[in-house]
């Protein structure tokens, strides 16, 4: 497995969406896959798979509804996360995050909408832009090391594309 020191440069900003409302605001990251539903669910409700690329550990499979425990890197320790919607393999709502799966024609399109503080609006893009690369490595059969939490801002990538985010978000 390539280490985050070995060769891996993040994708640039890409354009993302931004919907404005009170203290939480909305960013909506896309990616187009080239591996279909059925594995992208896999990879985003599994909690061997979550340990790849995503930045906290599940006691369970997010597969289906009820209370899940998340543990975010870096975080003190679990909490309490509800899985509200689980329909495999095209739709997942847990907490303030929603993953929506679209089969296109060379994979799957896969719609992050992230509910955030408007302060770390940012922050949150590029750490999960930098999630979803890994993802993306993982799925292709390259997976490189997870980089999230803690880690993730020590990160010159993740510094790059916080600062390209925020130009962009106009924060």
């Amino acid at each position: 497995m390539m280490t985050e020191s070995q060769q891996y440069t993040p994708s640039p900003a890409s354009a993302v969406e931004l919907r404005k409302g009170g203290e939480k605001w909305t960013f909506i990251l896309v990616r187009e896959l080239h591996h279909p539903p059925e594995k992208v669910w896999k990879a985003i409700t599994d909690p061997a798979h979550l340990r790849e690329w995503a930045p906290y550990d599940a006691d369970r499979s997010l597969g289906h509804a009820g209370t899940v425990k998340l543990t975010w890197l870096g975080a003190p320790g679990p909490m309490d996360v509800a899985v509200t919607r689980a329909e495999a393999p095209k739709v997942l709502e847990i907490g303030d995050f929603r993953w929506e799966l679209e089969p296109n024609a060379g994979g799957t399109r896969l719609t992050l909408l992230a509910n955030i503080d408007r302060r770390y609006v940012a922050t949150g893009a590029a750490g999960w832009h930098i999630c979803l690369d890994v993802l993306e490595h993982a799925l292709d059969g390259v997976p490189i090391a997870r980089i999230a939490g803690p880690e993730a801002v020590k990160f010159e990538g993740w510094q790059r594309l916080r600062k390209e985010y925020a130009a962009q978000f106009g924060v």
